[in-house]
């Protein structure tokens, strides 16, 4: 596996590379990014990792500065997996000055759900992203389920600019125990870490409801609240949206999904299960 730390050092690179394959991280990798590394190479000739914490994309009020990093060990786990390119860039390469030009996602897309409660979070995942896709001349790029706001996000941007590039969606990774795997898991106690498996276990069941016929949403989405917070959680929401858009389901039957977020402690988990 090569390392890149500049954009001039990866294009030389991958000129001539063939299809590329590209999946992007912020590090401290677990199996789930592994997933996705091993997936891309059915997609290219060549696969492509970055690990790129990005400002813009945290709170002033978020864990930037604490974030993991985990540089070696991500590096060992990206050469195992058969990564044939990680771009490292730091941050005076990747915005070598202050980034004045950025994308605005629709408001009707990122006022609600993450984006409520992270102000500002899918511009500067949409910002990043955009770039990311233009330094690496992706032909396809691998994002995980289990950020499925940040997916349609991605999705959404990538037709809208007429992108040439396929974007491909992995399977959210779980533990034994259904708790879906994430680099902020390393926060957690070993009681959080024991009680966190209660959020999937929660969409399980709204899941099991609406394929049996329930159609109360507003109440599935009120008990659910209701026994994470029995158990000390602290729910920023619970909702049953439509996958295309993650608007509120109408009257048709457009497929649906289900997604959580709350806060265990001082750790915020998301989590969803399409219908």
């Amino acid at each position: 596996m090569r390392i890149h730390h500049t954009t001039a050092s990866l294009r030389t690179a991958l000129a001539g590379a063939g299809r590329i394959a590209f999946v992007p991280t912020m590090g401290n990798l677990h199996a789930g990014h592994i997933g996705l590394m091993r997936q891309a190479r059915a997609h290219g000739d060549s696969v492509v990792a970055s690990i790129f914490v990005n400002r813009l994309q945290f709170g002033p009020t978020e864990d930037f500065d604490k974030y993991p990093r985990t540089f070696q060990e991500d590096c060992a786990k990206l050469e195992a997996a058969g990564v044939d390119h990680l771009f490292a860039p730091d941050e005076k390469e990747m915005y070598p000055t202050p980034q004045t030009y950025h994308v605005e996602p629709n408001p009707a897309h990122v006022d609600m759900l993450d984006g409520a409660a992270r102000p500002g979070h899918f511009r500067g995942v949409a910002t990043v992203v955009l770039k990311l896709l233009n330094i690496t001349g992706a032909d396809v790029a691998l994002f995980g389920k289990k950020d499925y706001q940040q997916l349609m996000v991605i999705r959404n941007m990538a037709r809208e600019f007429a992108l040439p590039v396929e974007i491909v969606a992995g399977e959210t990774t779980r533990a034994d125990d259904g708790l879906a795997l994430s680099s902020r898991n390393g926060y957690l106690s070993a009681a959080e870490r024991a009680e966190a498996p209660r959020l999937h276990r929660q969409l399980t069941r709204i899941r099991e409801a609406l394929r049996a016929g329930e159609r109360d949403f507003a109440a599935l989405e009120t008990q659910a609240v209701a026994e994470l917070a029995a158990h000390g959680w602290q729910p920023d929401y619970i909702s049953i949206r439509r996958r295309a858009d993650l608007l509120p389901p109408g009257t048709d039957e457009a497929p649906l999904v289900v997604l959580a977020a709350a806060r265990l402690g001082a750790t915020r988990l998301i989590d969803n299960l399409e219908i």
